[in-house]
């Protein structure tokens, strides 16, 4: 293999630790005089958006920043519940810079890009630093000290957190920073407002087209440089963890005028979400990751049981994945955690009304902390009952907030009988292919966060979207930006009533107007419905040839059948989020052929990617490292269209090895 030419990581030379220090040192700068004088858009205001925004502000840049929601405070980002991974080593327990670099990279099977996974690691430990000054209510020991937890890949505890709404307490702190700088006027906020397409002039991204979602109206920005960070694309598979909002429309449109997508078929499955419960459902909730820090998962070891949890003995009780991986127990990474539900539940050995679920369960957990509490206190010969409440007592303080929500949802107290969970989708480690400054092949157009696919490879650890939102934000963006703006200072700002501008908008509002006109018999909901079962049925947890090739058939007569039978309701002009809806239902159709059509090349199976004629005799991942030790960026050629371009992933420092958690 050889990279393409059309790829250029831009990755420094020099020792592994040293890159990002030495190119911090080297990088072009803009002065501040002229900083004033560069306009950046950053569209989507989560954790990368937010910290970008609000940090490019504070040097001095002018931005203005875009989000679909009514408020920034609304984005994603605010779901997440388990903590963000920092190397700090608070615990004392063998963590460092490198180990955090060495876990990603496995955690990921070996399919991530060497030079931005250490970069991250590195900036991890400023991260906690940043949002504890912003004041980050990050839970505390007894002492003061910053808690940590663990998370699933990991032998160490670095994940710090806040309860289980770590994402909200994070993303207040990068809102409060980014309002601070709209108060002084260097971020001009547009809500509600929609990214509908990127603007290109002589090969560089120059703005965007924006359509205000409360009037209709389609505008025009201009930008010298157009950062996107506008989060996953989950929800091409209907039901997610995900916000319902949550789409791939703006990485979409910047695919279509350049950017290539690097390993769209890279998606994650959540092993801890609550079932489905039936076909009302349009989400799924998550329940965090952090909870397998403390429950045990479990299955009867009989099949179809279909006693009460609590009348299972313990002897007649499975805990898989401490039986299948004694060194990580229920601590694997997610891909590997929920390959073992599904096979599990698939033999016959699931639990609940639907047998798709398996049980997590904290009653050793609570006896275990009623103990050292009764301990604690001095209490001697303290009855069952008591042990009991004051362990209780210490689950509640740590994830209360996940018990209720769980409580709130099924109608079940999980402090008296176990969870039941099922893997869900959650995350995407796919994205638009970035180099080491996190542009895109756009020159000009960024894409940060969950937006990119570079840092995460095959699989992410848990604890780490978080962590690189904040870093690419906050740390990344704020000096590899000027490496190209230091050339556009003598650019001034271009017209909107420049030709591409009027032409990008032009072809915006036709594909408005025909959406509306169609006037067919189907809802846009109806058709992202039918798109998720294909997808989920067919390049979902398991992928095969056959199945991928059927999808991909079936999903294109989709596409005829939505541009001749959707149905939106209301008018163009006018608030109308049902013409939002069949916009995004759209581009989710035409991402879910690419993403078959890379499930389908990929003849492995490496961390969620898992076609089923590539295993182990055990059941586990087997990679083909000889023909597929690459990035695979596609560049949208026309409909249905693709050009595949490899980029090598070299490993100089990492000693490759099939994945063992055993």
């Amino acid at each position: 293999m050889a990279t393409s030419p059309k790829l250029d990581a831009k990755i420094p030379d020099g020792l592994l630790e040293s890159k990002w220090t030495k190119y911090r040192s080297t990088v072009a700068l803009v002065n501040p005089a002229n900083k004033r004088k560069l306009e950046i858009i950053v569209v989507g205001t989560g954790l990368a958006g937010a910290s970008a925004a609000a940090t490019l502000a504070e040097l001095g840049y002018s931005v203005k920043a875009f989000c679909f929601q009514d408020s920034a405070r609304r984005a994603h980002s605010i779901a997440a519940q388990g903590g963000i991974n920092a190397a700090k080593n608070y615990q004392n327990d063998g963590d460092s810079t490198y180990r955090l670099f060495y876990d990603t990279i496995k955690g990921g099977d070996y399919r991530a890009r060497e030079g931005n996974v250490y970069r991250l690691a590195q900036v991890s430990a400023s991260i906690i630093d940043q949002c504890v000054a912003q004041g980050v209510p990050f839970a505390r020991e007894y002492g003061g000290l910053l808690s940590n937890r663990s998370f699933g890949g990991t032998q160490v505890q670095r994940t710090f957190y806040a309860a289980g709404q770590t994402g909200q307490q994070l993303l207040l702190g990068a809102y409060s920073g980014l309002q601070r700088q709209v108060g002084l006027g260097t971020v001009k906020m547009y809500s509600r407002h929609e990214m509908l397409d990127v603007v290109v002039i002589d090969g560089k991204c120059r703005g965007i087209i924006a359509r205000n979602l409360v009037t209709g109206e389609v505008e025009r920005h201009f930008g010298h440089a157009v950062l996107l960070c506008t989060g996953g694309y989950g929800n091409v598979f209907y039901l997610s963890t995900n916000a319902m909002g949550s789409n791939v429309t703006a990485a979409w449109k910047a695919h279509k005028k350049g950017a290539f997508f690097g390993n769209p078929c890279f998606t994650q499955i959540h092993p801890t979400c609550i079932p489905v419960s039936g076909d009302h459902q349009s989400k799924l909730t998550l329940m965090s990751e952090s909870l397998r820090n403390d429950g045990r998962i479990w299955v009867p070891k009989k099949k179809n049981d279909t006693r009460p949890a609590d009348q299972i003995p313990e002897d007649e009780r499975d805990y898989y994945l401490e039986r299948r991986y004694p060194a990580f127990g229920n601590l694997v990474p997610r891909d590997i955690a929920s390959r073992a539900a599904k096979e599990r539940c698939d033999a016959g050995y699931g639990v609940g009304t639907s047998k798709m679920a398996v049980y997590l369960d904290y009653s050793a957990a609570i006896q275990r902390y009623g103990k050292g509490e009764v301990n604690k206190l001095n209490l001697h010969d303290a009855s069952a009952e008591k042990i009991t409440e004051l362990g209780k007592a210490v689950v509640k303080e740590k994830y209360g907030n996940l018990f209720d929500m769980y409580k709130q949802i099924t109608g079940e107290d999980p402090y008296e009988v176990p969870m039941r969970i099922y893997p869900a989708v959650h995350y995407t480690m796919g994205g638009l292919w970035v180099d080491y400054n996190l542009m895109t092949t756009v020159p000009g157009l960024y894409a940060l966060g969950e937006a990119n696919f570079s840092d995460h490879g095959a699989n992410r650890l848990g604890a780490s979207a978080l962590m690189q939102g904040l870093a690419d934000g906050y740390f990344v963006i704020p000096y590899t930006i000027g490496a190209y703006l230091a050339n556009e200072i003598r650019t001034n700002a271009i017209s909107t009533d420049h030709p591409a501008f009027v032409e990008a908008e032009k072809q915006v509002k036709d594909r408005i107007t025909k959406l509306v006109s169609i006037q067919g018999k189907t809802s846009p909901e109806a058709f992202h419905k039918r798109l998720g079962k294909i997808m989920w049925d067919k390049c979902g947890m398991a992928r095969n040839e056959a199945g991928l090739k059927e999808a991909i058939s079936e999903i294109q007569a989709l596409k005829k059948e939505f541009w001749s039978d959707v149905r939106v309701m209301g008018d163009v002009d006018e608030f109308n989020p049902e013409l939002d809806k069949a916009g995004r239902v759209a581009d989710f159709i035409e991402l879910g052929e690419l993403m078959c059509r890379d499930a389908l090349n990929r003849n492995e199976s490496c961390g969620g990617h898992f076609r089923e004629e590539y295993q182990t005799e055990e059941g586990e991942a087997l990679r083909d490292d000889e023909n597929y030790m690459y990035v695979a960026a596609w560049e949208h050629q026309g409909e249905s269209q693709w050009e595949l371009h490899k980029e090598d992933l070299v490993y100089e420092n990492i000693k490759i090895a099939q994945r063992s958690y055993k």
